[in-house]
């Protein structure tokens, strides 16, 4: 259908030109932009760390990644606190245990 054609809609007045709206870093390399490091943890932070990071920065998850910058899963806050407080887990334990091993790589 012509409806869905963003030219058409564009041509006929419908829809605004998506060229006038992009932001100012839509043409620049994810490279070159200037982004701080992403939040990592490291396998041997304990459990009630983790929370306490993941909380002070106001995240939900973070990969684990090893020293050798291989990533070893995910960690996710809500998952920790479960696994803390049914007592599965304890807060010295290191984030490796409440790790989630099953995950997608973007690549560059």
């Amino acid at each position: 259908s012509k409806f869905l054609n963003d030219k058409w809609m564009t041509e006929n007045g419908f829809l605004n030109d998506v060229q006038e709206h992009k932001p100012w870093w839509w043409n620049i390399k994810v490279q070159k932009l200037n982004l701080s490091a992403p939040l990592i943890l490291l396998p041997e932070v304990s459990c009630q760390k983790a929370i306490e990071i993941l909380q002070e920065k106001g995240y939900d998850q973070a990969p684990v990644v090893a020293e050798s910058g291989l990533i070893l899963g995910m960690v996710t806050l809500s998952n920790t606190l479960t696994s803390v407080l049914s007592g599965n887990t304890q807060f010295s334990d290191p984030v490796t245990k409440v790790i989630y091993d099953q995950f997608s790589k973007v690549t560059l």
